[in-house]
């Protein structure tokens, strides 16, 4: 009967439209919105990776061997289970033109391709021509070879002109426009370069420890399942080394990246709607307090606290999913609308359209928002009385609800945080996104509760005799009603993850292009070959403008067993597992090594193989003196007992590896050596020009150019955090314009009591604008704690660097909230300044 009941009074209530509604709807909308918006987005690009995944791999398969080829017996094997196989080997080197002292040079990632590439899709040139024709033997009989355009203008290259890798020349025959498996290359140190490799024979390039990958693409008949393909692989190559790649995630890289940008994302978008929250709980709340004396005569009537309940649920109910299917239709409809300028901007294909799972998800965290934020306020209508017809016109405002309440929004705070773990794949991150949100809001609450506090005092001070709008101001901050929690809360959110951003954003800025580089080499060499060793450290050694020259002997091997036991199943998902990683091997500890526990080997060694391990990755998979490491390395397995730890400290870009072993272990096997070389500026151009015309081989990567390219990827990855950050600064400009339209009201009779008083408006105007001031200043302030503190802590605990408290971002924070604060109070001051006291006053008898 009670809900028949609440059902027809909902009904009724209805009629009267969505007055005071406005802000509920919005602060929904937008949050839900925002998460289907990014939702769509990375749904659309991971149907593009699937639908698309054999062209971006290059085939339906691909087998890859880190610096080494596939032996007769696989490439056998590989022949007779494909139905066709592409050979492609990818390496670093330095194109040059020209010769003598005006030769340039310049780092690229060649790709040597063979007669059958690509096995899936075209390579785009210009000019337009078959990709056999552009690689072929060109009019001055050397070999042809394609550049991407950005390397072709750093070189100053025409259509026809001549270059070199290693010993060999080539001739441009065309650009790169596109290339059709360009999503499995992963990162790379420059632009590419596409030729045959049968035309690199007597280059020098590929000789004995050369770092290369080779990667063989499988084109398999209709039917043939590629994970049974794989598991009888390994069981007749069990010890190859081999990674597997297929189709289903033919760029794995890219859809990792794009799952863990999205999920972080949908986090700062789930701030937002918490943000959204606050104006939720505050348009209930003012609506409820005009209805104060509509729940007081039901009761009178003997209508029941839980009838009531009942009633203003099914309305916010209601008004929810209008709120949410409104945000759940911009956030589909965006991603379509803007469909062709996002496929422009993305370097992966993607299928732009209404994509459930995302609208889904999106729906849900706006619901449980919703639940969370409106059951409280809701809970209150349990105590208004009937006795509010003739006094406690605040119906009950300020006391708590009940038990079941308080238990209510618990379960759905539980609800939101473990719907966002299950949907981010990122547990850690979502714990630590809900503590931190939770804590800004106790810090916000606080902050909100000190800053009344100080104002009534400061209103009573009788330092403020004489200044009538600082004192009114105030006043009214310090006064009964909740404008300064409400405007603190919603904007002090949005700015804290604005600053956040900002300050890591800043810092990260700060280690990669100002600290990292002090400290940096400004080369960094591979494919050093044994003999050319003392040659290489002669040219340097004699040069006073260098500072300092390491050298280490480098192998790469892919971690197989820990323990007896396959890797993945002690280390997990660990970056240690993820493709392979260098080894060094020396006979005393290189200079400056600390070894934090265990003992490095014997100089003459010659037992079993030993290992030396980063202390700090030790620590992170779990690793043990005396456990034992397998890595495969050019195709066989060595096992090696870890009998120390040491720190390995990568931050200064110089050599450092995560594994290294006694010579004995890797007698034998073919490696180069790499080198840093720190040195002045001014001799940069000297040295790459003596050693890479005395030794064409050798591949140098200009470490500046390498932070550049880091850099740029981090302002790309900050850029979309900022945005989905200003979504929750849009929500808090909502919600501070509901606060602002809620005390409008309250506004008028303040002007009309003031007016009666002698006040004039332009006084009265400032009275409203000091208001909006302090409390905008109030919540950048305690933002810029909140998102300093954050800062600190991403940078000292994930990043492990340094921080240094960026001004500038600091300033515009604050700034930022007072501008905010003043828009939306003074955009609702013209009524209360136009309104006459008279009439005002009489309205209130």
């Amino acid at each position: 009967m009670s809900l028949r009941n609440a059902l027809r009074i909902a009904r009724r209530e209805l009629r009267g439209g969505l007055r005071g509604f406005w802000i509920l709807l919005g602060c929904l909308a937008l949050g839900v919105a925002a998460i289907a918006a990014v939702g769509s987005v990375r749904a659309a690009i991971e149907a593009g990776l699937a639908r698309d995944g054999a062209v971006l791999l290059g085939g339906d398969a691909e087998i890859s061997l880190t610096y080494r080829f596939a032996d007769p017996a696989e490439r056998d094997w590989m022949d007779r289970n494909a139905e066709a196989v592409s050979e492609i080997v990818d390496f670093r080197s330095m194109a040059v033109v020209g010769g003598g002292d005006r030769a340039d040079r310049a780092l690229t990632q060649v790709k040597a391709v063979d007669a059958a590439w690509p096995l899936v899709g075209l390579a785009a040139l210009d000019p337009p021509q078959p990709i056999a024709q552009a690689l072929g033997p060109a009019a001055s009989g050397l070999p042809g070879a394609v550049m991407d355009p950005l390397l072709a203008d750093r070189l100053g290259l025409a259509i026809g002109d001549r270059f070199r890798l290693g010993l060999q020349d080539f001739e441009l025959t065309a650009r790169l426009v596109a290339e059709p498996d360009s999503g499995a290359a992963g990162f790379g140190f420059g632009p590419r370069t596409l030729v045959l490799r049968e035309a690199l024979r007597d280059s020098q390039l590929l000789g004995p420890g050369t770092l290369f990958d080779s990667r063989y693409r499988l084109l398999l008949a209709d039917g043939t399942d590629p994970r049974s393909l794989r598991a009888r692989w390994r069981a007749e190559f069990p010890d190859s080394g081999a990674r597997w790649r297929d189709s289903r995630r033919g760029a794995p890289g890219i859809g990792t990246f794009v799952d863990r940008i999205g999920a972080f994302l949908v986090l700062v978008g789930l701030t937002g709607l918490a943000v959204g929250g606050v104006g939720v709980s505050a348009a209930i709340r003012a609506y409820l307090e005009r209805k104060t004396e509509v729940i007081a005569v039901l009761k009178t009537l003997g209508a029941s606290g839980r009838t009531i309940f009942l009633a203003y649920f099914l309305q916010v109910g209601l008004l929810t999913l209008l709120g949410v299917f409104g945000g759940l239709l911009l956030g589909a409809g965006l991603p379509l609308l803007l469909a062709p300028l996002i496929e422009a901007r993305l370097p992966v294909p993607a299928v732009f359209r209404a994509y459930p799972g995302p609208l889904a998800e999106a729906a849900l965290y706006g619901v449980l928002t919703a639940f969370i934020f409106t059951l409280w306020p809701l809970a209150r209508t349990r105590e208004v009385r009937a006795a509010a017809l003739f006094r406690d016109p605040g119906g009950g405002r300020g006391r708590w609800p009940g038990g079941l309440a308080l238990a209510g929004v618990a379960v759905g705070i539980l609800g939101l945080v473990a719907a966002a773990a299950w949907f981010s794949g990122l547990p850690r991150l979502t714990l630590g996104a809900a503590g931190g949100i939770l804590a800004a809001f106790l810090v916000l609450v606080s902050a909100a509760i000190l800053v009344r506090r100080a104002a009534r005092r400061a209103a009573r001070s009788p330092r403020l005799r004489g200044r009538t709008a600082l004192r009114l101001a105030l006043g009214a901050i310090g006064g009964p009603r909740e404008e300064a929690l409400s405007v603190i809360l919603s904007l002090g959110l949005g700015l804290s993850v604005l600053a956040a951003v900002g300050q890591i954003e800043s810092n990260m800025r700060q280690a990669i292009q100002r600290e990292l580089p002090d400290r940096a080499p400004t080369y960094f060499f591979v494919d050093i070959q044994p003999d050319q060793l003392e040659g290489f450290r002669a040219r340097l050694d004699g040069d006073p403008r260098v500072s300092k020259v390491e050298t280490a002997p480098m192998l790469r091997g892919i971690v197989t067993e820990i323990n007896g036991r396959p890797a993945r199943e002690t280390a997990g998902d660990h970056w240690l597992l993820r493709g392979d990683r260098g080894v060094t091997y020396a006979a005393t500890p290189p200079g400056g090594t600390k070894i934090t526990e265990g003992a490095w080997w014997p100089a003459d060694h010659d037992g079993p193989p030993q290992v030396s391990m980063s202390d700090e990755v030790a620590r992170e998979i779990g690793l043990r003196l005396g456990d034992s490491i397998a890595v495969n390395i050019l195709g066989r397995d060595i096992t090696a007992t870890i009998t120390s730890f040491r720190e390995v400290d990568f931050s200064t870009a110089g050599i450092g590896f995560v594994m290294a072993m006694n010579p004995a272990a890797l007698q034998g096997a073919p490696h180069t050596h790499i080198a840093t070389v720190y040195a002045a500026p001014e001799a940069e151009a000297a040295i790459l020009r003596d050693l890479a015309g005395r030794f064409p081989n050798i591949t140098a990567v200009p470490v500046r150019e390498a932070i550049d390219r880091a850099a740029g990827a981090l302002s790309r990855i900050a850029a979309a955090t900022s945005w989905a950050a200003g979504v929750t600064l849009v929500t808090g400009f909502i919600v501070l314009i509901g606060a602002a339209a809620a005390g409008e009201r309250a506004r008028v009779f303040e002007a009309a009591v003031l007016k009666t008083l002698g006040a004039v408006r332009s006084r009265i105007l400032l009275s409203f604008a000091l208001r909006a001031a302090i409390l905008g200043a109030a919540a950048g302030l305690v933002a810029l704690v909140a998102g300093g503190l954050a800062g600190w802590a991403v940078m000292r605990f994930v990043m492990e660097t340094g921080y240094r408290f960026d001004e500038v971002s600091a300033l515009a924070i604050v700034l930022g909230g007072i501008l905010a604060t003043l828009l939306a109070g003074l955009a609702f001051a013209l009524r209360p300044l136009a309104a006459r006291p008279a009439r005002v006053l009489r309205a209130q008898d």
